[in-house]
């Protein structure tokens, strides 16, 4: 693998992807933009600084004698307990020819999606440096948000106050190289080499691939492609290759009314490399704004993987049982405030197998509530 990132590198120019680090404004299709809130606070100078504190209360319904929600949830991932998700707070340079960032953060998010990674490291949000090698062109060394999925780590970015299972369970953050090129106002490009599948310290000898199409045809439609391409095992383990795609398409159907279908698929080489172990996932979203301070989202969604593979296992084997859960959630928003967001959200899954521990024992059902205060600065 490590013999193909020269020239890898060098055709970077043609590789396709998304560049995330500027926050997309448009309030018609609201694309959430992992890299820093959307109201951060400019300074004298190409100097920004932000902030961000998303503080939250979640209860499980029937819920065993814990107050983690299941382990395959990231964020907002505590219950029956006051506590913060995620706190940001950093800066950006950006003059128009260099450009970099630096964040810090800490919170339930970070200590469950950065558990494998060194305590030095795992408190940074971003850490890159860039400048442009042409016009249009971007060259970023670093940490940054990762280039995959509908939702990033920032919840009042997001349409709905907890994240999907897809979004749960694929990279929010990634390491490496990336070179955007903007082909036009309506059309971005970027291609990526990572040191792997959500992770900042590389874990063994081979590179990651990564690619993404950002593409506004017209005001009020986005369609974006991300790809990702690697061997994300152990180096003391036999490689297993993945291949992913992520999908999603917003659409301002009415001045009110926002939709957005998201689609993942994914395959990962099955142990002793005989045939492969598939995940696919998709969600819908429906968001009305009710007024100029309110707004409503309903999510539908499911998460299909054999043998569990990525939600369970990232090594599973043949006897692995099969995951399969789908549900929906329904989230009402309040902003008092450009900067600041009350959220309600109810959500309900059910799983094929019995995956949720109860109160008086295993379950196929699984419900919560969850509230939340959000402000960026």
């Amino acid at each position: 693998m490590k013999n193909l990132v020269l020239p890898v590198l060098a055709t970077l120019c043609t590789s396709v992807a998304l560049a995330q680090t500027t926050p997309t404004t448009d309030p018609n299709l609201a694309v959430p933009a992992p890299a820093a809130p959307a109201t951060a606070t400019p300074v004298a100078g190409p100097l920004t600084t932000y902030g961000f504190v998303d503080a939250y209360y979640g209860f499980d319904f029937n819920h065993a004698g814990t107050n983690a929600r299941p382990g395959f949830l990231y964020s907002h991932n505590r219950q029956n307990e006051f506590t913060v998700n995620n706190a940001i707070l950093g800066m950006r340079y950006d003059d128009g020819k260099v450009r970099g960032a630096l964040g810090i953060h800490a919170g339930t998010y970070v200590s469950a999606n950065y558990a494998a990674e060194d305590q030095v490291l795992k408190h940074i949000y971003e850490a890159y440096a860039g400048f442009r090698p042409f016009a249009k062109a971007w060259l970023d060394l670093g940490i940054f948000g990762s280039h995959i999925g509908f939702e990033s780590a920032i919840s009042k970015d997001n349409w709905t106050l907890t994240r999907s299972l897809m979004a749960e369970n694929s990279p929010y953050y990634e390491s490496g190289a990336r070179f955007t090129y903007e082909v036009s106002p309506k059309l971005t490009l970027t291609g990526l080499v990572l040191n792997g599948w959500q992770n900042i310290r590389e874990t063994n000898q081979g590179k990651a691939l990564g690619t993404q199409i950002q593409w506004k045809p017209t005001d009020k439609l986005l369609i974006n492609s991300s790809t990702f391409y690697g061997n994300e095992q152990p180096q003391d383990s036999l490689k297993r290759r993945r291949y992913f795609h992520n999908f999603y398409v917003t659409y301002a159907a009415a001045e009110r009314l926002n939709l957005a279908l998201v689609f993942d698929v994914g395959k990962q080489q099955s142990a002793g490399r005989h045939g492969y172990d598939t995940w696919h996932t998709g969600s819908a979203f429906v968001k009305y704004k009710l007024s100029d301070q309110f707004s409503t989202t309903l999510r539908g969604e499911y998460y299909n993987a054999d043998r569990g593979v990525i939600i369970s296992s990232i090594s599973p084997v043949a006897a692995d049982a099969r995951f399969l859960a789908g549900g929906t959630s329904l989230n009402l928003d309040y902003l008092p405030t450009a900067n600041v967001a009350f959220r309600v959200e109810g959500r309900y899954l059910r799983a094929q197998n019995a995956i949720f521990q109860h109160d008086t024992g295993n379950s196929r059902n699984y419900g919560n509530i969850t509230t939340s205060v959000a402000l960026s600065f």
